[in-house]
């Protein structure tokens, strides 16, 4: 067993492989700007299905340099916490809560004078 230990060769950082005989896939590269004037330029293979859009390093998106007039499409909209609100409650049982506090809070005022 001691005649097969490799001493000092630094086995976890170099890799004994070479790159002969290997072929490696065709690539082209592939460009994309965001609205920020970021452009990102990207290897795919020549097989591959490149996408239309690619997220930016700013966290928008990047469209293909390639298509004129593209437009990207619309992302949700974001919601308000009034609209989240709104999914949950009508107008009306909103009034009503709203009411049913303020009654609430003035009879707790009037008694907290009444204590003084």
């Amino acid at each position: 067993m001691a005649e097969r230990r490799l001493t000092g060769s630094g086995i976890g950082v170099h890799s004994f492989e070479t790159e002969e005989g290997i072929e490696f896939a065709a690539r082209m590269n592939v460009t994309y700007d965001c609205h920020c004037g970021h452009a990102s330029t990207l290897p795919f293979s020549v097989e591959a299905e490149v996408p239309k859009m690619w997220p930016c390093r700013c966290g928008g998106l990047g469209v293909l340099r390639d298509l004129s007039g593209f437009q990207a499409p619309e992302g949700r909209k974001k919601r308000s916490h009034w609209d989240m609100v709104l999914e949950r409650r009508t107008v009306a049982d909103l009034e009503l809560l709203l009411e049913e506090r303020l009654t609430l809070l003035r009879e707790r005022r009037l008694s907290a004078n009444a204590a003084v």
